[in-house]
């Protein structure tokens, strides 16, 4: 499970809207949006690659994850987590962190995925193999500034999540 951020520069559009522009720029490169969901900083979960219609987001109609287009070579199996802005100046607020937290223990709990791991990712679709957190921020996957500040923090979404799951 791989958090980002969007970096899209789009500040001053309400939120629904940013989510709605970074669709018409990934749609003109990956057809879709590419990541699986969005959170803006109230908290808000956004659905991002579409799933089907069978009400399950980021899932086709047999529970399995839709491949998204967050990370060159590493998106098949790996879902994709947005938050809205750019967190290299500043924090993902209170309210993102804690739906950030939800929403990775409710993906874990659903896939059987330890937050505290580390995993062998192995590309289902090509041959890339990858040792990584088992919830990584983008620059475990590449060299990029993705996830900004929030990088340093998923040390401690990674415990929240592991309370989270152990209820």
């Amino acid at each position: 499970m791989t958090v980002h951020h969007t970096a899209d520069g789009g500040d001053s559009l309400a939120p629904a809207a940013r989510v709605r522009a970074i669709y018409r720029t990934d749609a003109a490169e990956y057809g879709d949006i590419g990541y699986h969901y969005l959170i803006d900083d109230n908290g808000q979960v956004y659905e991002g690659r579409w799933s089907g219609t069978d009400g399950s987001p980021a899932h086709d109609g047999a529970g399995r994850l839709v491949t998204a287009a967050h990370i060159g070579g590493y998106n098949s199996g790996n879902v994709g987590i947005a938050l809205l802005g750019t967190l290299t100046g500043r924090s993902a607020t209170p309210a993102a962190r804690i739906s950030l937290a939800r929403l990775l223990a409710e993906l874990a709990r659903r896939h059987g995925v330890d937050p505290l791991a580390e995993v062998l990712y192995r590309n289902p679709a090509s041959t890339a193999v990858r040792t990584v957190p088992a919830i990584s921020g983008h620059r475990d996957w590449a060299s990029t500034a993705c996830p900004g500040t929030l990088h340093t923090d998923l040390p401690y979404v990674r415990r929240e999540v592991a309370e989270l799951l152990a209820g």
